[in-house]
């Protein structure tokens, strides 16, 4: 079904590997393809609700192709943004996700790698992984992850970050918002299994909602999300999940989403 990426199902949570442990799962226009193939997929499938986003092999991933690199150095302008708006459709996808999406980072998130892990609503990382945003270093800018990464480590890290293009460790990704939890390598599974339970046992309709609520309150002040936050807690209580939440927690039982 997929050359670039591996695919594991588990009930409701889907297994989603970058599969190109050769060139430490760096992206092409093939596994942009992919990802944004599989995305649409995932937003249509009404049974799933989580996904873990890794890598084959000791890099989560290094960012972009050599080769794929060496083409786009010969592209036009216009070949150069057609090329652009593939990828930022694709992490737009990957984004507008409306279930929770936990990223399993190892070894090394870098340039597009560390774009990947920014759209991820939680963030594991092993101890000795590494981040960067390292176009810089190449004469390119990351203009199509920007949009991901800043609302998670803000300015002043993106100035630092985006302008030196200078690696940095997990502890410090962690201190910027772009990893939730550094763990050591051999507890990174158990870690993430923590996270995929956390994620069942809430509401399927309240990540969703809440997911999506997020981008549309940030940065406003109170007076100015006033309407929307009344008229979103109240579609929630009066929602089939919502009165069996409710219901679940005054009458002392499991709620109805709960794997069984």
């Amino acid at each position: 079904m997929y050359q670039f990426l591996a695919v594991r199902r588990d009930g409701p949570v889907e297994y989603l590997t970058l599969n190109r442990p050769d060139v430490r799962n760096a992206f092409n226009d093939g596994v942009i393809a992919e990802l944004q193939r599989w995305a649409e997929a995932a937003a249509a499938d009404p049974a799933l609700r989580v996904v873990v986003l890794g890598g084959a092999g000791t890099v989560f991933s290094a960012g972009a192709d050599a080769a794929w690199m060496a083409r786009m150095a010969g592209y036009s302008r216009e070949e150069n943004e057609a090329d652009a708006r593939r990828t930022t459709a694709m992490l737009r996808a990957l984004n507008a996700l409306p279930v929770g999406v936990i990223g399993r980072i190892q070894g090394a998130a870098l340039g597009g790698g560390a774009g990947l892990a920014a759209v991820c609503d939680v963030v594991v990382a092993e101890a000795g992984a590494i981040f960067g945003f390292t176009e810089s270093k190449l004469g390119i800018v990351p203009a199509m992850i920007s949009p991901f990464v800043l609302p998670k480590i803000g300015v002043s890290a993106a100035r630092e970050l985006f302008l030196t293009g200078r690696r940095f460790d997990a502890a410090r990704a962690h201190a910027i918002g772009l990893v939730h939890a550094v763990v050591p390598a051999d507890a990174l599974d158990a870690a993430v299994q923590d996270y995929v339970r956390e994620f069942l046992s809430a509401a399927p309709t309240a990540v969703a909602v809440a997911k999506r609520l997020i981008p549309q309150v940030a940065g406003q002040s109170p007076d100015e999300v006033a309407e929307l936050t009344a008229a979103t807690i109240a579609a929630q209580r009066a929602s089939a999940e919502g009165q069996d939440g409710l219901r679940a927690f005054l009458d002392k039982r499991p709620p109805g989403w709960l794997p069984r």
